[in-house]
């Protein structure tokens, strides 16, 4: 799932599905047109995630109904356990990997049977370290994001997995959506030094401007969410990026690696070609008469670059012209002894 030298772009679809399977398809099939790399949703069972006085977070207030507790919310968020066979394969069709959330040991376990490459661990499940060590077990790789943790918290999952397992740590911001401000994206350099696994970047800004930048500092992944339609009812969709939005994110990225190209200076082809036209080289400033002694009065710097290199002008000085050189010819060696 992780490649080098290209990000693996993840489009969140999460539950903006609303509970509605058919909905979850299209979504797998919107993230395959917009150039994700995978797709990935969330399997829960309500009860099991929220108790019946838990509020909703701030954001949650804002984009569904005040009146509806959490637990209801959840409740009609819930995909049935035979949806995610079908998203599975849906994804496999559209040339996609398929990652999930999840928020059980049995559903770890139904996942693994059903043949997901990678487990998905959200922000809030890093300090679960009894869940991140029965996935560790089954030994496929473990994407845990880091919104919320402290770097000892980091530590304490990264000690509870131990080798079991190949790791990705996310830098994530626990808010929907997180200002620009407080991506801090440096952590992603910081974390890969601190730990020594693959860091990626998991974006709940507005727009793709950090998602971009998380790539030119080194982000091996980069996970976004995705919905039909912005406008929709439902905790996740306002922070979301529709199709369109996030296909052009999508070419940003690529554009970036493009840019990033490869460690070393060194010219273009491009510019070895223009260096010819654009440098400039050692020609005679004046005509110069055959046995003249070079002074530097006699010698000017002109395009193109098909003289001697302008190194060489401290050696040229007090050479002597083998023949009669012409003003604006460009110098050679064997013009000179």
């Amino acid at each position: 799932m992780i490649r080098e030298g290209r990000c693996t772009v993840v489009a969140e679809a999460g539950v903006n599905h609303n509970g509605d399977a058919g909905l979850a398809l299209r979504l797998v099939e919107a993230a395959a047109d917009a150039g994700a790399d995978v797709v990935k949703f969330q399997l829960f069972r309500a009860e099991e995630v929220a108790s019946a006085a838990a509020p909703k977070a701030g954001y949650q207030l804002r984009t569904t109904d005040e009146g509806q507790s959490q637990l209801d919310m959840l409740r009609a968020l819930e995909l049935e356990l035979d949806a995610f066979p079908r998203l599975i394969e849906a994804a496999r069709a559209h040339g996609i990997g398929f990652l999930c959330t999840c928020y059980a040991a049995d559903e770890l376990d139904f996942l693994d049977e059903a043949g997901v490459e990678a487990f998905k661990f959200a922000s809030a499940q890093i300090v679960e370290l009894p869940l991140l060590v029965h996935a560790a077990a089954k030994g496929k790789p473990l994407v845990v994001s880091t919104g919320m943790a402290t770097t000892d918290e980091i530590a304490e999952a990264l000690a509870a997995i131990g080798d079991a397992a190949p790791v990705v740590l996310l830098q994530c911001t626990t808010n929907y959506p997180s200002r620009v401000d407080e991506a801090n994206l440096r952590t992603i350099p910081a974390l890969r030094r601190e730990f020594g696994v693959p860091v990626g970047y998991s974006d709940h800004t507005e727009g793709d401007a950090a998602a971009v930048a998380a790539v030119a500092l080194g982000a091996v992944m980069v996970e976004k969410h995705l919905t039909l339609d912005r406008t929709m009812a439902g905790p996740d969709h306002a922070a979301s990026l529709d199709p369109r939005q996030f296909r052009s994110m999508v070419q940003r990225i690529r554009e970036a690696e493009a840019a990033l190209g490869e460690p070393g200076k060194r010219p273009t082809p491009g510019e070895l070609e223009n260096a010819f036209v654009m440098r400039r080289s050692l020609f005679a400033a004046v005509d110069i008469a055959a046995g003249t002694t070079i002074e530097a009065e006699h010698l000017a710097l002109r395009r193109p670059f098909s003289g001697l290199h302008p190194r060489l002008f401290s050696e040229v000085v007090g050479a002597t012209a083998r023949v009669d050189i012409s003003a604006d010819t460009p110098l050679a060696r064997e013009l000179l002894a």
